[in-house]
């Protein structure tokens, strides 16, 4: 029995732990670098989150009440139908858009001021009416002005 006890001291001895060494794989990761890491991006990107949502500065119109419109001017109006037919009306005579042009530049012949009203039915998208006021300026108007109704005054 004594023997066993001697063995029992052995075995915690430095000596008896050097061989028998347990390893064990290094089965998890440290996240204290990844969430240093992330903090750091997460400040970065509020910091540059406004500066990159600027966009273009746009002055929009207001609408208001001014003086009435002689009716020496030239109005093209865009109803609905344009979306089928592409078809606008220039004074009341109704033309194809791919002649808008030509018909313009000969009615701007005569006249001193090259000045254009365009009048667009309310469902008509902003890019169908740039593409006429292109028309226009190539037909040689020098100002295309867009009209629109009065506003409804609140009552006091």
């Amino acid at each position: 029995m004594p023997k066993i006890v001697a063995d029992l001291q052995d075995a915690g001895t430095p000596r008896h732990r050097r061989g028998r060494r347990i390893t064990s794989s290094l089965s998890e990761i440290n996240v204290v670098p990844l969430v240093d890491v992330m903090l750091v991006l997460l400040i970065i990107f509020m910091v540059t989150a406004p500066m990159m949502q600027r966009g273009i500065d746009v002055t929009l119109p207001a609408s208001r009440r001014a003086q009435a419109i002689t009716d020496d001017r030239v109005f093209v109006t865009v109803p609905i139908t344009y979306r089928t037919d592409h078809r606008v009306m220039l004074g009341d005579e109704s033309i194809s858009v791919d002649v808008l042009d030509e018909r313009i530049r000969q009615t701007m012949l005569s006249r001193t001021d090259k000045d254009v009203f365009l009048r667009g039915d309310g469902a008509i998208q902003l890019q169908e009416l740039v593409s006429i006021m292109d028309k226009l300026k190539d037909g040689g108007v020098q100002n295309v002005a867009v009209v629109s109704a009065d506003p409804v005054l609140p009552r006091r």
